[in-house]
C-alpha cells in the first residue's frame, strides 16, 4: 500500500523538482551571529556589475514571461495599466521570489539605484505595488522610476486641484477619509465598498460613516479614485 502510494511521486521527477523549488521559495537564512562591516564608502564596480546583470536578467524575465503572468499582460498592453488587480500583482511578486530569481521588489529597486540614483525616487520600505513601476521604467514608460505610493500621491493631489477647480469641495471629515481610501488604493490598486467595514476604515467608523459622509455618491466616488489613481 505505501509503494503504491507513493508512486505518482516517486515516478514523476518533475513534481518532485518543483516541490523542492517550492519549499526553498519560503525558506530563509538568518545570520544572528556574525556582523556586517563597511569596508569601503566608495564607488564600487562590482556592486554596478551585480546590479546591471540583475536588471538585465529582470528586464530578460520580463520578455520571456509576458504572455504568461497576468500583470505582464496588462502592462505590456495597457502602459498605464488600467485593469491590474492587486491578485495580478501578488502574482507577479510570488514569481519573481521563487528560484532561481529570489527576487523582492526592494532587491530590484536597490539595483535601479545602484546604477543610477538619480533617475530613482522614493527611497525606503517597498510595497507590493512598487512592481508597477519597476515594469513601467523597464520597459521604457516612465523616465524616472518613482514609488508607486508617490505616483498615487501626485495623482490624488492632482485630483483634489481638479475637484476644486470645479467647484467641489470636501470637509474636514470627507478629506480624512479620502487619505484613508488614497493610502489604500496605493497599496491595493483599488477599492471596494466592502473593504470600508475592515481596518483602518472600522477605526474611523467603517461603512456606515463613510455612507453618512458622502451619502449616494460614495460608490461612484470609490470607482473614480480608483479611475483617477491606481495604475
Amino acid at each position: 500500500m505505501i509503494r503504491e502510494a507513493v508512486k505518482p511521486l516517486a515516478g514523476n521527477s518533475a513534481l518532485r523538482e518543483k516541490l523542492i523549488d517550492v519549499r526553498r521559495s519560503y525558506e530563509q537564512m538568518i545570520d544572528t551571529a556574525s556582523k556586517d562591516q563597511v569596508i569601503s564608502g566608495q564607488f564600487s564596480r562590482k556592486a554596478a556589475d551585480r546590479a546591471r546583470a540583475q536588471v538585465e536578467s529582470w528586464r530578460q524575465f520580463i520578455d520571456n514571461n509576458r504572455d504568461e503572468i497576468t500583470a505582464l499582460q496588462v502592462l505590456y498592453s495597457q502602459p498605464y495599466g488600467g485593469g491590474l488587480s492587486y491578485t495580478d500583482i501578488r502574482e507577479l511578486a510570488n514569481a519573481i521570489k521563487r528560484p532561481p530569481h529570489r527576487w523582492t521588489p526592494d532587491a530590484l529597486w536597490e539595483a535601479y539605484e545602484t546604477l543610477d540614483k538619480s533617475k530613482v525616487r522614493g527611497s525606503g520600505h517597498r510595497v507590493s505595488t512598487d512592481l508597477v513601476s519597476l515594469v513601467r521604467y523597464t520597459l521604457g514608460e516612465a523616465d524616472v522610476l518613482v514609488s508607486y505610493p508617490d505616483l498615487v500621491n501626485e495623482r490624488f493631489e492632482a485630483w483634489l486641484m481638479q475637484q476644486s477647480n470645479a467647484g467641489r469641495t470636501f470637509s474636514l471629515e470627507q478629506a480624512a477619509y479620502l487619505e484613508l481610501i488614497k493610502d489604500r488604493v496605493a497599496t491595493n490598486l483599488g477599492i471596494e465598498p466592502a473593504e470600508l467595514a475592515a481596518p483602518p476604515f472600522s477605526t474611523q467608523g467603517g461603512l456606515g460613516k463613510a455612507r453618512m459622509l458622502f451619502g449616494d455618491d460614495l460608490d461612484a466616488l470609490l470607482d473614480e479614485l480608483t479611475v483617477a489613481l491606481a495604475a
